[in-house]
């Protein structure tokens, strides 16, 4: 996709709700499309990249739909609870840690030809800043690690619900599963996956064939479907990821910027000054978790140790947008 004169046009005209409408849709398109099994990781990489033309836009001439993402694109905790809300006697939320809109082929694929029921395919709003336990705490718990054993209490968004958050192999997690009517399963792949491999010399592509065959797995669905006996799930996540590793370098007085910043991060907590640069490359954002400021845009810059090459917590798309498919077998 090259964003044609009419589509900067449109967006650059349209309210902020059809605005963002517009590019989540085109943003879901790109990435929901099925992979060919040999070709996946060079297809994600390309897919990235095309997504990467529209955080030039927000990044640029559309920076100040940044501002406006909190208030207008619903946010993933939202949207959880109200289909939570809705009258199914039994359910489900599976959260794997860390799942961007690029994982979103073998999800769908993979649903499809183990006989699920594909009932609804989106996109949501991570929390701002887009971290684990900021998510937690939009749900009710006080941390991710709450959920962990059944300890998520009678006090969150999704109450009375059974609670497990863990990091081991699939089949073990099956064995978890027990005939409770109401789940939260928070799994913490492929976050752990993917800050393993962020050092030099690592990146998309490894992550990207440790997540093929995670999500090919008959472990891996033999887990779903236990989670699906009796009750309509939700597979989606916390907050995506940048893959930073091919981001563009930024220039020298905004690198020396950044890099004094964020060191090798992508986010800040309090309020700081944003920068003299127009276009910004930071963002202050305010919202109910407090004041960060945010990196924005497709932007890297060299830092001590060298700067990761998957990472989140900035204002990219594939960071800030949540995938969410809802299935029933």
């Amino acid at each position: 996709m090259v964003l044609t004169l009419e589509q900067l046009d449109n967006l650059s005209t349209s309210g902020a709700d059809d605005a963002w409408q517009t590019v989540i849709s085109e943003a879901l398109s790109i990435c929901s499309e099925p992979l060919t099994g040999t070709g996946s990781p060079s297809e994600v990489t390309k897919r990235d990249r095309i997504v990467g033309q529209l955080d030039h836009f927000l990044a640029a001439a559309g920076w100040d739909m940044w501002e406006q993402f909190g208030e207008v694109v619903e946010r993933n905790s939202d949207h959880l609870v109200r289909w939570w809300e809705k009258p199914f006697g039994a359910k489900a939320i599976l959260v794997l840690d860390g799942l961007s809109l690029r994982e979103l082929p073998w999800l769908i694929e993979g649903a499809k030809e183990r006989g699920f029921t594909l009932h609804e395919t989106g996109a949501f709003g991570a929390e701002l800043p887009s971290e684990t336990n900021a998510f937690a705490k939009a749900l009710g718990f006080n941390s991710r690690s709450q959920l962990q054993n059944n300890g998520g209490g009678k006090a969150n968004r999704l109450a009375p619900v059974t609670t497990e958050c863990i990091d081991l192999p699939w089949k073990d997690c099956a064995n978890l599963i027990d005939s409770s009517p109401k789940w939260i399963f928070w799994h913490h792949w492929p976050d752990s996956k993917l800050h393993d491999g962020a050092g030099a010399g690592q990146g998309l592509d490894v992550l990207t064939r440790d997540i093929a065959a995670q999500l090919t797995s008959d472990d891996f669905w033999e887990f779903v479907e236990k989670l699906a006996t009796g009750r309509r799930v939700i597979i989606t996540s916390d907050h995506g990821y940048a893959a930073t590793g091919m981001f563009f370098d930024a220039a020298n007085e905004q690198a020396a910027f950044l890099k004094s910043t964020f060191k090798s991060g992508r986010l800040l907590a309090g309020e700081h000054d944003p920068g003299p640069f127009t276009p910004p490359v930071a963002l202050q954002t305010k919202g109910p978790h407090g004041p960060y400021l945010m990196a924005m845009g497709r932007w890297k810059w060299k830092s001590q140790g060298g700067y990761p090459t998957l990472a989140h917590g900035g204002l990219s798309l594939l960071e800030m947008l949540c995938p969410s498919i809802e299935i029933t077998k």
